[in-house]
C-alpha cells in the first residue's frame, strides 16, 4: 500500500486543497481496470487527516485492492454554502475528476463507493442518493440523517453560513428523506445503503427514523446499532464493518 499526501488546486473553490490517499501499489486486474475506490468523508470538526490519525484505515484495507480518498471539506456539510465555498460542487463534480486524472481508479459504478462519519455520513448519503448512477454503495457512521432538524439546533452557530437564514431544506436535494423516496419511486439505479450508530449517540434517533423510512421504501439498507458514543472508539471499530460490507469484486 502507498500513503499519499496530495495537494492540488481547485478551480471550484479557488484555493489550494489537500486530500490523503491510500493506494494499492499493484493493479490486480490484467485488463487494466482501475482499483475500486472509496471516498471517505470527515466530520464537522475534522479534516482530511483525521481518518489516518484516529483509525487504522490503511491496515484495514490492506489486500482489498481498494483506493481510499479522504478529502477536506471544512465545516460545509458537503454543501454549496450560502456564505462560503461551493463544497458540494467540489465534492460531487471536481474531486472525482481530479482523482481519476491522478490515480488509477476505476470509473465503473460497481467499483465506486462513499462513506463518512457524522457530518460526513450525511455527505456520503447525500452524494450517493443524488447520483445513484455513479455510486454502488454508501455508508454512514453516526451520520446526521435529518438535516432539516439538525440545522435548527442552537449548538450549530454556522448553520446560517451554510444554508442561509431560515433555510428551506425539506423536500430538496439536501434532504435525505426526500432523496430516498425519489430513488425508491424511480426505475433507475439504487445504491446499497449502510448505517451504524451507537445507542448512546446524540444522533441515534434520527438514524433509526431514516433506516425505518428506507426499509418501508424497500431500499437495500443495512442497519447496525450497539452501545457506543459519538467517538473514535466506535468509528474505528465500525469502519471495519463498513469495509466488510462493501460490495467489492474480491476476485
Amino acid at each position: 500500500m502507498a500513503f499519499i499526501q496530495c495537494n492540488f488546486e481547485s478551480s471550484v473553490l479557488g484555493l489550494q486543497c489537500s486530500m490523503n490517499v491510500i493506494m494499492p501499489q499493484y493493479n490486480r486486474f490484467s485488463d487494466g481496470r482501475g482499483h475500486s475506490v472509496l471516498y471517505l468523508f470527515h466530520g464537522l470538526s475534522d479534516d482530511h487527516t483525521i481518518w489516518m490519525r484516529r483509525t487504522s484505515i490503511e491496515r484495514y484495507v490492506e489486500g482489498m485492492g481498494l483506493a481510499v480518498i479522504m478529502p477536506a471539506a471544512d465545516r460545509s456539510f458537503y454543501t454549496d454554502m450560502r456564505y462560503g465555498n461551493k463544497y458540494w460542487t467540489f465534492i460531487s463534480e471536481e474531486l472525482p475528476a481530479v482523482v481519476k486524472s491522478l490515480f488509477p481508479v476505476s470509473d465503473k459504478r460497481e467499483d465506486t463507493f462513499v462513506a463518512g462519519l457524522s457530518m460526513g455520513g450525511y455527505g456520503a448519503m447525500k452524494l450517493a442518493l443524488n447520483f445513484p448512477e455513479r455510486y454502488a454503495a454508501a455508508a454512514s457512521l453516526s451520520g446526521v440523517m435529518d438535516i432539516v432538524e439538525r440545522m435548527k439546533e442552537p449548538d450549530l452557530p454556522d448553520a446560517e453560513y451554510i444554508y442561509g437564514p431560515e433555510p428551506k431544506l425539506k423536500g430538496t436535494n439536501n434532504d435525505l428523506f426526500y432523496l430516498a423516496e425519489k430513488i425508491a419511486s424511480s426505475d433507475g439505479f439504487k445504491p446499497k445503503l449502510y448505517q451504524c450508530v451507537g445507542l448512546e449517540d446524540v444522533f441515534h434517533e434520527c438514524n433509526v427514523r431514516f433506516h425505518n423510512f428506507c426499509r418501508k421504501l424497500s431500499l437495500d439498507t443495512t442497519y447496525e446499532e450497539e452501545h457506543g458514543y459519538h467517538d473514535w472508539y466506535f468509528w474505528d471499530k465500525k469502519i471495519q464493518s463498513v469495509l466488510k460490507w462493501l460490495p467489492i469484486n474480491r476476485k
